[in-house]
């Protein structure tokens, strides 16, 4: 029951995410997502996943997004073409992961294979082979050490980038102000088209 409530509030913050142009309220419920994500993941026991979920979903992602917010404008730029194949696409990609999925086990099956091949040798045997009494910090710490260090490289890289794109703006001698002031007639010049907008379908309709 708590798995559906969470997998309903995660529906919900998607749709709004696609619905809303303040980008602020964005980035702010993107985080939100992550944690309904995260708080998925350790009711279904995955306790590792549900760690790196809230610490980079959650955490250093806004954080990001909210640093490359400070130079962009915070309402998205109105486009009035819809764009059918991007969602045609979507749909489609979906139907694909969805129907992958009729193949799988059901969740918590004792017959999966994955409870007959390696997981009998890690409940037995990882205190013994590795040190640590908690068998999840024995697999990401020694049995799914490259993988735990692929991980890590990857969430770096992707900050360094982020900071790289940041870094830009010193690098061509352009000041915090500057940038502000970029911004503020970036946002002048959306409500301006807004208005004009507003105005020509009013004339419209009259």
């Amino acid at each position: 029951m708590i798995a559906i409530a969470l997998l309903l509030f995660m529906a919900a913050s998607a749709f709004w995410l696609v619905r809303l142009r303040n980008l602020f309220a964005v980035v702010m419920l993107s985080g939100v997502y992550s944690l309904f994500a995260a708080a998925l993941y350790l009711v279904m026991d995955a306790v590792d996943v549900a760690f790196t979920e809230a610490a980079v979903g959650a955490g250093i992602s806004t954080v990001l997004m909210l640093s490359t917010l400070a130079l962009t404008s915070r309402t998205e730029k109105s486009h009035n073409k819809l764009s059918v194949m991007p969602l045609l696409l979507v749909f489609i990609t979906g139907g694909v992961l969805v129907y992958g999925t009729f193949d799988m086990p059901r969740y918590g099956d004792i017959n999966a294979p994955i409870h007959q091949h390696v997981a009998n040798h890690y409940i037995e045997k990882s205190a013994a082979e590795v040190g640590p009494p908690n068998i999840v910090t024995s697999i990401l710490a020694s049995y799914r050490g490259f993988d735990t260090l692929g991980e890590t490289a990857v969430v770096f890289t992707a900050a360094i980038g982020v900071l790289a794109i940041l870094g830009r703006v010193k690098g061509q001698g352009m000041s915090t102000s500057r940038v502000a002031y970029r911004r503020k007639e970036d946002v002048e010049e959306e409500n301006k088209e807004d208005d004009k907008a507003v105005s020509d379908k009013k004339e419209t309709t009259s």
